[in-house]
């Protein structure tokens, strides 16, 4: 299983941004995938979760209306339009996916809101 995060960068307050996590090793079209983040001093959180077939998305609170994930099953590629970015995004965000009990992580890829 292969997770590998890219398209993090940084951005003024109210910008947007698009995460991309790339994924291989296991059938994509199968698992739900999710995006957590994790700021500096602070634990890792939920942001979102996308089902197999992309029916069914739920958002943590904190980004609901303004954070969109989505996934393409063709391109083993799973997405999270960051919009309206305020500095408290500020975060590695990181692709997940757990197969059997067992979970999995890309490296991350840093998000900074700043001016």
């Amino acid at each position: 299983v292969h997770l590998v995060e890219s398209g993090g960068g940084l951005v003024q307050p109210g910008g947007s941004l698009r995460l991309y996590c790339a994924a291989s090793g296991f059938t994509f079209s199968s698992y739900t995938m999710r995006w957590y983040r994790q700021a500096p001093g602070k634990e890792r959180e939920f942001v979102a979760f996308i089902s197999s077939c992309g029916v069914t998305r739920n958002y943590a609170d904190s980004v609901k209306g303004r954070f969109t994930i989505s996934r393409d099953n063709a391109k083993n590629t799973v997405y999270l339009q960051m919009n309206t970015l305020k500095p408290e995004d500020t975060a590695v965000y990181y692709c997940h996916v757990t197969i059997i009990m067992r979970d999995y992580w890309g490296q991350g890829t840093q998000v900074t809101v700043s001016s």
